[in-house]
């Protein structure tokens, strides 16, 4: 059923919707759509870029002020170039635009951002926070900023109306530290279309079920070094597709790319969408997510749904996502890694075995219209 009145919800956290920087911009644009399809106004708080420009990104709508993507209206924030200062600066500045935004609710999103609850409290302002994942434990960041995430963690433990995690060992994480309740709602996905490889030929050189494939953004916590050093002790003709780019870890990525530099199997795709994508996603063979941490990855979700055999490292938050329906291997044993992949490799029938079950299996557990329904609860 539609909502009849104008509730408003600004959203806070993600660097530039609609776009694949991450997880967190994915789940919003996704919340957002559904909103405005339910009769919610929803303003998106966007970073600065300065490769993208309103006039050819965006459009006006008769009568209302600003910039909109399909509906939903775009709040550029402007930001300091110091990459340390861009994201605590964009959210004490979108936080402070949003207070005079007559919104009924700010949702906050990730951990960082939540250093904003108390300010938007102090004025009235109900405030939900999602917590995507523990931020402050990944690799890229440095201690000062890792101090400032648990902080935000923190505002959002003490001062947010409702609390919302992807995991249970979050929830679990939460109540254990902080007495906290929170609200346990996953990541939704929808089942995608299909598409023969086309533009993968032409650009990478793949023909379908060449390849395995890693997806996601190229950072130390993701674990693509273990994969690197697995796959080049593996006798096989399919490629190693490594598709995504560096986002605040430079010399991580010159790492990887030395490492890739090493195997002529290996492919770096940097930043892929649309067709491309959608190719890329339909036509692996295995994908493969090695990852230290993980809130709850979107691409794992947006994989199984595709109905792919997936190989995972086996930390809580993805043997929760994919149950039996994956194969799983230890948390940075690149021996182990190595044994599961060659399996698979030589063992097709095993893939097709998972590849039969994946797609219905996660298509059913995680639905973005319950997402938005145990959202909206939270909002009101």
């Amino acid at each position: 059923m539609k909502h009849n009145t104008k509730f408003r919800i600004a959203m806070i956290g993600q660097k530039r919707v609609p776009s694949r920087d991450g997880g967190v911009e994915i789940v919003v644009w996704e919340l957002a759509k559904r909103l405005r399809d339910l009769g919610y106004e929803v303003d998106c708080y966007n970073r600065y870029n300065k490769s993208v420009k309103p006039s050819e990104e965006y459009e006006r709508i008769p009568g209302r002020h600003g910039w909109y993507k399909d509906g939903i209206r775009i709040i550029t924030v402007p930001t300091f170039k110091n990459g340390k200062l861009n994201a605590i600066v964009y959210s004490f500045l979108a936080t402070v635009r949003a207070l005079f935004g007559n919104y009924d609710v700010i949702h906050f999103h990730a951990e960082g951002p939540c250093l904003m609850i108390p300010i938007a409290k102090f004025f009235g302002k109900r405030c939900i926070a999602t917590i995507h994942g523990l931020d402050w434990q990944r690799a890229k960041w440095g201690n000062f900023a890792s101090k400032m995430l648990q902080k935000g963690e923190r505002a959002a433990a003490l001062h947010a109306d409702e609390v919302i995690v992807l995991s249970k060992n979050v929830q679990d994480y939460f109540k254990d530290k902080y007495h906290r309740d929170t609200h346990f709602i996953p990541n939704g996905i929808a089942k995608p279309q299909k598409a023969e490889p086309n533009e993968i030929t032409t650009k990478f050189g793949l023909d379908g079920d060449d390849y395995i494939l890693t997806l996601s953004r190229i950072v130390p916590e993701k674990g693509i070094h273990y994969l690197l050093h697995a796959f080049k002790n593996i006798d096989t003709d399919k490629k190693l597709v490594i598709a995504g780019g560096a986002s605040n870890a430079a010399e991580y990525m010159e790492e990887i790319k030395t490492l890739a530099a090493q195997d002529s199997r290996v492919v770096l795709t940097d930043f892929i969408h649309d067709r491309t994508l959608q190719e890329i996603c339909s036509n692996a063979y295995v994908y493969c997510l090695p990852s230290d941490i993980e809130g709850m990855s979107i691409s794992l979700l947006e994989m199984m749904s595709y109905g792919t055999c997936c190989l995972v490292s086996d930390i809580d938050e993805n043997m929760e996502v994919v149950e039996e329906m994956a194969v799983s291997f230890s948390k940075g044993n690149e021996s182990d890694l190595q044994d599961k992949l060659t399996y698979l490799i030589r063992n097709p029938e095993i893939v097709a075995e998972y590849r039969k079950k994946s797609s219905g299996f996660i298509c059913s557990k995680y639905n973005w219209d319950d997402v938005v329904r145990d959202t909206i609860k939270l909002y009101r």
